[in-house]
């Protein structure tokens, strides 16, 4: 009987130690080296379609550029997060981000009053005014005024896409030809070369590397005027407070050490910077 109660009393003690070991593991593991208890990281998916170039590239069937190498400095080392790609269409960036699929995308994405009211603005981290692209014998058209009956392609949804989409209720006498398109930026500017269509409003780093890496010595740029300040963003989910907090303070840092000048020089081939008081 002894014998009985003392088994019994081992395998009591035994189910209660199991417990308490299920108890502590929840969402920790054991470090190796230190046998401390560690918080599991939370995965963070940054959305992109993968365009355009430098921003956003594919190399040897991987994602590079310099918003997707930004984004690794920004999360290189963090003891709380991790961080992964996806690709998608440019049309479920945001449907990705309201479900909370994403929690963060980059595409060369400048500030619109409406996305701000959605989402959240991460500090800005290029520099990237709008030019006005057209074909070097096309005399008709030397600014915005001039776009009046002349045709565009725009992908919907874009902030060039809204722009001329304003410019047309503005103007629905002589609003401007806009043919709606899923072509990457790279297809378009070809497109315009071929004489397609009469001009492309977009961003200067975009066009300017478009036209160096095809060839495209047909088309010439035509700045443009504006009272705002051009920049491109990190756009995260709403509620994502903590991760807007983690990543202004890092691209902070990362401005101060020189990092995002080294980018900047690496992808764009010259700095393209915000001025350092919107880094905020």
């Amino acid at each position: 009987m002894k014998k009985i109660i003392k088994y019994s009393s081992l395998a009591a003690l035994g189910l209660v130690a199991a417990g308490l070991l299920a108890a502590c593991s929840g969402g920790e593991k054991k470090d190796a080296a230190s046998g401390e208890a560690t918080t599991a990281k939370k995965e963070i998916i940054v959305a992109t379609n993968g365009s355009p170039k430098p921003f956003i590239y594919e190399e040897n069937g991987e994602l590079t550029g310099y918003e997707i190498e930004l984004v690794r400095a920004i999360f290189k080392d963090s003891d709380k997060y991790t961080v992964k790609f996806e690709k998608t269409e440019w049309s479920g960036i945001f449907p990705g981000l309201d479900s909370d699929r994403y929690q963060m995308a980059v595409n060369n994405l400048s500030y619109t009053k409406e996305r701000a009211e959605k989402y959240l603005y991460a500090a800005p981290t290029a520099k990237n005014p709008n030019v006005l692209v057209v074909k070097k014998d096309d005399s008709s058209i030397k600014s915005l005024a001039d776009i009046g009956g002349k045709s565009t392609e725009v992908v919907q949804a874009t902030t060039s896409a809204k722009q001329l989409e304003a410019y047309n209720a503005e103007h629905p006498d002589n609003p401007t030809i806009l043919n709606y398109t899923k072509a990457d930026f790279q297809q378009i500017m070809v497109r315009l070369s071929d004489g397609q269509f009469d001009y492309k409003i977009f961003d200067k780093i975009g066009v300017e590397t478009v036209i160096k890496n095809q060839g495209l010595d047909n088309l010439k740029v035509i700045e443009l005027p504006s009272d705002q300040q051009p920049y491109v963003y990190p756009l995260l989910a709403q509620g994502q407070d903590e991760l807007k907090s983690f990543v202004d303070k890092r691209i902070k840092e990362l401005y101060k050490d020189g990092t995002l000048e080294k980018l900047s020089k690496q992808f764009f081939g010259d700095t393209y910077l915000p001025a350092e008081a919107d880094i905020k």
